[in-house]
């Protein structure tokens, strides 16, 4: 072999084994895929990182004429793992189509073209009418040697036949990656068969099976994300629920003992704690963004309840002359409840809110500040919880973000930024 095609051959090799090495290291940490596809892919990459590991050290003790025991090795293993590869793709399309594996018609006729080739490639150990490695360590094809290649032709196109079956089962986009990776390997064995390019054979495998990994991640990111948001909304309806039970009781019992003292202002916090209530339960069938101006009646209905019982305690001031655009549902109230009930409770001493608007080159930005005891950033799980998941709401629902940050003179800034959007009806 020429020098330059030596090095073609390494460069070739290394690149294959690198890339293999990555598959399997990405398949490993890969958060999309399911434990079965995680096995599958890391055996597949495994066979083909071992398969280009035995034709890459081949490479290089073929030249050395006393290593013949070493190279009938290699010669066997490459061999093994290239047809261990042959039933793998009807392993990954039954399970796509959800049938019992071992039952299958079609796994049991490709295990037994895999046992055929086994059993001729061990007798190919001891007789020289498959292949013979000969006393200067070169490999020669015998007058039988087509067999190996045909068996594992056959099994291919027993995958193939697979496929089209079955092709009403699979997705489109699962259909093409797997016949992305059968039908070039399909082509190059029927080259082998007639031609030694064991080389180009197992590099055109690893680049079919990274196309087919490549396709099949694409469809389980998309399936990751839309699971991420699906669940994103469904911890945004868990929060819009989890209504304070001892607000709840409290607001009540002010209002009972409101109907002998002042029955006219238990009749209008009844009104206001009507109002947040309905408020909240709209907000959980709630999936797209709404209007500001009715959070920020949400907003003024739950403080209205609060400074009915805290009157000289809770001072709030608005300043909101910006509210003509969107946001998702349950952002501006918690927000709110978080400073009066960290406020409140932090000391006897009365707390003042301020919620102010404004419309900003780039959108709108909303700034609710409290003079409470600050924001400490591991004094309360569950409040770091809500705020997570409004700010994870505002980012996945609008674009938006929230930062949270202490007040210079005492207390805690909370600001949110909303992007600017298309015009919608208001």
């Amino acid at each position: 072999m020429n020098s330059w095609m030596d090095a073609a051959a390494f460069a070739l090799g290394g690149g294959m084994l690198a890339i293999m090495a990555f598959g399997i290291v990405f398949t490993a940490v890969m958060p999309a895929l399911d434990r079965w596809n995680k096995r599958y892919f890391i055996t597949l990459f495994s066979l083909l990182f071992t398969s280009v590991a035995a034709l890459f050290i081949d490479n290089i003790i073929y030249r050395f004429p006393n290593v013949r025991e070493a190279e009938q090795f290699l010669v066997f293993v490459e061999f093994l793992t290239v047809s261990v590869l042959m039933p793998t793709p009807s392993i990954l399309l039954l399970h796509w189509c959800g049938e019992r594996i071992k039952s299958s018609l079609l796994f049991r006729a490709e295990a037994a073209l895999w046992g055929a080739f086994f059993l001729v490639l061990v007798a190919a150990q001891f007789t020289d009418v498959f292949y013979v490695v000969t006393p200067s360590n070169q490999f020669v094809r015998g007058p039988l040697f087509a067999l190996l290649p045909v068996l594992m032709l056959l099994m291919m196109i027993l995958n193939i036949e697979g496929v089209i079956r079955r092709r009403k089962k699979l997705s489109k986009r699962y259909f093409v990656a797997i016949l992305v990776y059968l039908v070039p390997m399909t082509a190059a064995l029927f080259d082998y068969t007639f031609n030694y390019l064991a080389l180009f054979l197992i590099f055109g495998m690893v680049l079919c099976a990274m196309v087919m990994f490549s396709i099949i991640i694409t469809d389980y990111m998309e399936q990751y994300m839309r699971q991420q948001r699906k669940l994103a909304d469904q911890r945004a309806s868990v929060m819009v629920l989890q209504m304070r039970p001892h607000f709840i009781c409290n607001t009540m019992m002010g209002i009972y003992y409101l109907c002998d003292r002042d029955p006219q202002k238990a009749k209008q916090v009844t009104l206001d704690f009507t109002a947040y209530l309905r408020k909240n339960f709209t907000a959980i069938a709630s999936k797209d963004t709404v209007p500001f101006a009715g959070e920020l009646e949400h907003t003024r209905a739950y403080l209205a309840v609060e400074q009915a019982q805290f009157e000289d305690s809770l001072f709030v001031s608005f300043d909101t002359p910006h509210t003509m655009f969107r946001l998702p549902p349950l952002t501006l109230q918690p927000i709110v409840e978080n400073a009066v009930r960290h406020g409140m409770k932090s000391s006897g001493d009365p707390i003042h809110i301020s919620i102010v608007t404004r419309e900003t080159n780039g959108g709108a930005e909303i700034v609710v500040e409290d003079d409470g005891a600050g924001y400490k950033p591991s004094a309360d799980s569950r409040q770091h919880t809500a705020l997570s998941n409004i700010s994870q709401r505002l980012n996945m629902m609008c674009g938006g973000s929230l930062t949270i940050a202490p007040r210079e003179s005492g207390g805690t800034v909370v600001k949110i930024t909303i992007p600017a959007d298309k015009p919608a009806d208001w």
